[in-house]
């Protein structure tokens, strides 16, 4: 009895005593509960100052990409050439042209449906196929790059993950990737060798391959280099949208595939039976070009055919 005695007397004291300490207007208490306001005022600061940078990083690299594709809207003939992984020159290109020109206009004067026609059809020939076919090759130059992109992104945030340096990251995606995305971010790691900031040297890319693809990219760069964060979540959500947009783009391909091959049938059908007449009944197929009034009925076929062309172009194809 006296042992439990003693240890309630000793549990009122020790009770006794701490009270005042656990009370919560005890300055020790308030001063913690000061501290931790603070803290999270501190904190929520930061978050909302990053927030803001974050925006402003955004919103500077989007406005100075819409000031690029305004200025760049129609690239030279250099960067077109460039673009389309020609070795050409300027001289060369014309030389091109020139040879093509020659090449349909002499046929057509052999066949005798006159030096005007024959001129007409060469001029365009020279003018319209090499244009068409250096952006061909630039349109596959950038559809490969788009869609090896997105793998090359999951490198760099596997290689972030287990701590190598952005830079390394590259190395790695320019030893390994496929083209053209090694050789794009070979470029980028020349230029961050010889001094320039790998954020800047990032942001030439979207220069190089003017597409959505690419400045997504930049941006994200740019954002993770000036304010923080982790860009292992930020390239990984980078991917998993680049991968998202060429779903959805293949899956407009697959839908518009029927529209485009018909377009292709109805503006190729009148040059072909053009071409079959003046092969197999050559006097009949001349009145469109020995009489002014065939004259005027090929300049009005000739724009009807342009202006249906352009119009079934709009239609089936989509930019997203």
């Amino acid at each position: 009895m006296v042992f439990f005695l003693c240890a309630a007397g000793m549990l009122c004291g020790l009770l006794a005593f701490c009270y005042p300490r656990v009370r919560k207007d005890y300055p020790l208490n308030q001063r913690l509960e000061l501290i931790a306001a603070t803290g999270a005022a501190q904190q929520s600061n930061s978050d909302t100052t990053r927030k803001r940078s974050v925006g402003e990083t955004v919103r500077e690299a989007a406005e100075l990409a819409a000031a690029k594709a305004k200025k760049k809207a129609k690239p030279s003939l250099t960067v077109r050439l460039r673009q389309a992984q020609l070795d050409w020159s300027k001289t060369k290109y014309y030389v091109v042209c020139f040879v093509i020109a020659a090449v349909v206009c002499l046929p057509i004067l052999l066949t005798g449906l006159g030096k005007l026609p024959a001129l007409g059809f060469g001029i365009s020939a020279g003018l319209l196929l090499p244009h068409f076919y250096v952006n061909l090759k630039r349109r596959r130059h950038f559809k490969r790059f788009t869609a090896n992109l997105a793998d090359a992104v999951d490198v760099v945030v596997r290689g972030v993950k287990v701590g190598l340096p952005l830079i390394e990251c590259f190395k790695i995606v320019a030893r390994e990737a496929r083209s053209p995305v090694k050789e794009e971010f070979q470029l980028i790691i020349d230029d961050q060798l010889v001094g320039m900031p790998l954020a800047d040297a990032t942001e030439r890319l979207p220069e190089r391959v003017p597409i959505p693809e690419a400045r997504f990219f930049s941006i994200v760069i740019a954002i993770q280099s000036r304010s923080g964060g982790s860009l292992a979540e930020a390239l990984g959500n980078l991917s998993k949208v680049l991968r998202d947009r060429q779903k959805m783009r293949d899956k407009i391909k697959a839908l518009s595939s029927e529209a485009k091959a018909s377009a292709y049938i109805i503006g190729v059908l009148p040059v072909a039976v053009v071409a079959l007449l003046s092969v197999l009944s050559p006097a009949y197929i001349a009145l469109l070009f020995n009489h002014q009034t065939g004259h005027l009925i090929l300049i009005a076929s000739a724009i009807l055919m342009v202006t249906g062309t352009l119009v079934m172009r709009k239609m089936i194809n989509f930019d997203i």
